[in-house]
């Protein structure tokens, strides 16, 4: 067969292993048995108070293991401090627990000190938990960069009790991280684009995306009673495990668009900053809908859907009451960078239509 008759290389990419349930933080300690015997934690100063005690409960099994407080931000100063200590106490283990900029220095430091990572979401309030992926920071607290890892978590570990106890925006935030991840991995199967790591997605992506999408709409609201109630019941169940795996494994093999970077740009106004990821992905999944010209009915569906849960379907919700044309000029000029992933759309792509599109999304 001649090399212009071969078919693109295609793939996607998971977590080592992944398991969730009431009470899974019990096993953290065997769980790190399976890598090795000097584990290095590091605890998200949000949950330190709370967890130091039941942490080394769970470990009691190893020979010793080290609790560090995470700083707040994934700088890189906090991943070279927490690399010294991975190195001072010859860690072989590093597991992350708390939020995504905890998690996010957990698998950069064990990364860089090449020793297995374990991740513990204390929250689902994004697909962060699963992906080969760190943000970096910059001291100020501004976007420095994206870290691409070479390879996924070794185990993520949910115990959706603990989650339970979170408040419900976050699990509701994560919803809006996880309505993005069918639209835009559909945007990127018709236009023949690559996923987060440079290949073409496998139809597994797909199957995976269209799955966290009917999660959503099947068990969304009963999921948010649950949650407020501090039960993991069986629809908070599956809601984490959409707003984490699916949408994990959904946006990496999948492929990403322009419901993020329609987020990026969201970022440059000081009103969105009190506003969660997943609460800005929400409102540029629906403006990613309004670019793509999708049938209304399923427009309807998705904005339906997060009213339903209290995601926001407009931009005054956002915080955005007075949308001039010079603040849609700079969401659209963002999101519409050269190189950005807004171009993994099927349809053509002008900053003028974004910001045609934000215009309709105003109250």
């Amino acid at each position: 067969m001649s090399a212009g008759n071969l078919t693109p290389i295609k793939g996607a990419r998971f977590p080592g292993r992944y398991l969730q349930g009431a009470g899974a933080l019990a096993r953290l300690g065997e769980e790190i048995a399976v890598f090795g015997q000097r584990a290095l934690l590091i605890v998200d100063r949000g949950v330190w108070d709370n967890w130091q005690q039941p942490l080394r409960a769970a470990c009691k099994n190893l020979a010793a293991v080290q609790l560090e407080r995470h700083g707040g931000d994934c700088t890189e100063q906090e991943i070279n401090r927490l690399r010294q200590a991975a190195v001072d106490y010859q860690a072989d283990v590093v597991v992350g627990l708390g939020g995504g900029k905890a998690l996010d220095t957990a698998k950069a430091v064990a990364w860089h000190q090449r020793c297995a990572s374990i991740i513990v979401p204390t929250i689902a309030a994004s697909d962060a938990p699963c992906s080969a992926l760190a943000v970096i920071y910059n001291p100020d607290g501004s976007v420095a960069y994206d870290l691409f890892l070479p390879r996924n978590p070794d185990l993520v570990l949910v115990d959706s009790a603990l989650i339970a106890q979170a408040p419900a925006r976050f699990l509701v935030a994560g919803m809006g991280d996880a309505l993005a991840t069918f639209c835009e991995a559909e945007a990127c199967r018709l236009s023949n684009s690559n996923n987060s790591f440079g290949v073409r997605g496998l139809p597994v992506a797909w199957a995976v995306a269209r799955q966290c999408l009917d999660t959503l709409f099947a068990c969304g609201a009963q999921a948010l009673a649950e949650c407020r109630e501090q039960r993991p019941g069986d629809a908070l169940e599956r809601i984490i495990e959409a707003n984490i795996l699916l949408s994990g494994i959904g946006f990496e093999s999948g492929g990403v668009a322009a419901a993020h970077a329609i987020h990026h740009g969201l970022c440059q106004l000081h009103e969105t900053h009190d506003f969660l990821h997943g609460e800005k992905v929400a409102l540029g999944t629906l403006a990613e809908l309004k670019l793509q010209q999708a049938p209304e009915a399923f427009f309807q569906q998705v904005k339906q859907f997060c009213q339903s849960v209290g995601l926001p379907v407009s931009l005054a919700q956002l915080g955005i009451a007075d949308a001039t044309p010079e603040k849609l000029a700079l969401i659209a000029e963002r999101a519409c960078r050269p190189g950005e992933i807004i171009y993994n759309e099927a349809v053509a792509i002008t900053p003028q239509k974004v910001i045609a599109a934000l215009e309709q999304l105003r109250n």
